[in-house]
């Protein structure tokens, strides 16, 4: 029997957790309204409204990340505006130009560690405003942050804390990207909640595609001024889904006994051991985290011999030996695939 590729490369290689699937299955013949407005999705914006403590929240389900980004930013932002982000945001790197192509630039920051701060923020917005000429330039008007970055790094509480307060002041919106929001919530405790980032954002979302489901994000709008007529938007950028039972479906799986935070830490735990491994075996990191992403730096000798037994992704090159590559682990990792790594990597020597 060919050996099986042991996959670290994303957080959404596998289907869906088996409770999201049960319930999908136990609906499955169950005839509904469509687009979102059934019962079930009812239910689990409810459910959403009452985990952020904001009962005037609007929630939306989405299909995927993309869609969300797009519809959230072009809701937002008139035809002159723009959005500030991290040079490494997903938005900047990972969604083939989608913002620009309809109209709304990036504006990026230099980030540290894949974060960018309230300073920075203030700095790029009075350039702006104490520019005599700014009607030729593009006006910053939103705020685009990760949580986790693209880097596995997270926001604390008071960084968002301050952010939020440097929007506020200035008449930004704050808008925080969560499709791995689960690992990045597991890994800072009870240090920051949901209700937190309801209060904090002006809109955020909570990543169902890379945490458990199948597919789908769930967007929170709580400033006024980003409600009005967002299902049009959601129709107009793809982002609907007719059946859109499904995603409120999956939603209530993972959020009414608690599945999003047990399978996330326990994505995080995987990561942990892995951490540790390369810790012991000397190897450096690009980046301190501690969340389920990781990017060791290892000799292309290693990496060359690896490349047959596992998928990870290329970060980026570091001199004429070494690259930082990413490790990924998920809510569907498997112990024995971790244990196998760890055993890989106490064998790395002379590195």
């Amino acid at each position: 029997m060919e050996n099986r590729m042991i996959r670290f490369n994303c957080d959404y290689s596998e289907g869906a957790h088996e409770k999201v699937l049960e319930k999908l299955l136990a609906t499955n013949m169950e005839q509904t309204e469509g687009y979102g407005t059934d019962s079930y999705s009812h239910q689990a914006k409810g459910l959403i409204r009452q985990l952020c403590g904001s009962e005037d929240a609007d929630v939306h389900f989405l299909v995927g990340g993309t869609q969300v980004n797009l519809t959230v930013i072009s809701a937002a932002l008139r035809p002159y505006q723009g959005v500030i982000a991290a040079h490494t945001g997903h938005i900047n790197v990972h969604e083939t130009g989608a913002i620009e192509a309809c109209g709304h630039k990036i504006l990026a920051l230099p980030p540290h560690e894949g974060k960018i701060t309230a300073a920075q923020v203030e700095e790029c917005y009075r350039a702006h405003m104490q520019d005599s000429g700014r009607e030729h330039t593009v006006m910053p008007k939103m705020v685009y942050i990760s949580q986790s970055t693209e880097l596995g790094t997270v926001y604390s509480k008071k960084e968002l804390e301050q952010l939020s307060e440097i929007c506020r002041k200035n008449g930004l919106f704050l808008f925080l990207d969560g499709a791995r929001l689960g690992y990045a919530l597991a890994a800072l405790g009870d240090t920051l909640t949901l209700e937190d980032l309801a209060h904090l954002c002006d809109v955020f979302y909570i990543g169902g595609t890379k945490v458990g489901a199948l597919f789908g994000e769930a967007v929170v709008i709580t400033n006024p001024q980003l409600k009005e007529d967002f299902r049009y938007l959601i129709k107009q950028k793809g982002g609907m889904l007719a059946k859109g039972r499904l995603l409120g479906l999956q939603f209530l799986a993972l959020l009414e006994d608690g599945l999003y935070m047990e399978i996330s830490r326990y994505a995080n735990r995987q990561m942990e051991r892995i951490r540790e491994a390369f810790c012991q075996a000397g190897i450096p990191f690009l980046v301190e985290n501690n969340t389920n992403q990781l990017f060791p730096i290892l000799p292309d000798r290693i990496l060359d011999a690896w490349k047959e037994k596992y998928s990870f992704s290329y970060q980026q090159r570091m001199d004429g030996e070494h690259s930082a590559v990413r490790f990924c682990t998920s809510w569907a990792t498997r112990e024995e695939d971790v244990e196998q790594l760890v055993e890989d990597i106490a064998a790395i020597s002379g590195c």
